[in-house]
């Protein structure tokens, strides 16, 4: 996966906890919250499934739209997760190469 701006959502199960996140590669990202190498909420809370990502030209776009996600409804929240990602699969395999 090529490297530019990406908002994701992790969780630890369907309707459970959720991390919403911003990086600049998202590969090594999630890798590290899978792997428990990014230490605080997503390693203490078990949230590890990425189940919604979008993709951004510019950083400063991104972080802009990860900041507004937040402040979202939980229930805004699983809607575009479930638009995208009915199943809540694990998309985990959508992005490596």
């Amino acid at each position: 996966m090529a490297k530019q701006a990406a908002v994701y959502i992790l969780a630890s199960r369907r309707n459970g906890t959720l991390y919403i996140g911003v990086t600049g590669n998202l590969l090594r990202r999630v890798w590290h919250h899978r792997n428990l190498s990014a230490e605080g909420f997503s390693s203490r809370y078990s949230v590890h499934k990425l189940v919604y990502f979008e993709m951004h030209q510019d950083l400063h776009e991104a972080i802009t739209r990860e900041q507004r996600l937040k402040t979202w409804h939980p229930a805004w929240k699983l809607r575009i997760i479930e638009e995208k990602n009915p199943q809540w699969i694990d998309l985990w395999d959508q992005i490596i190469p």
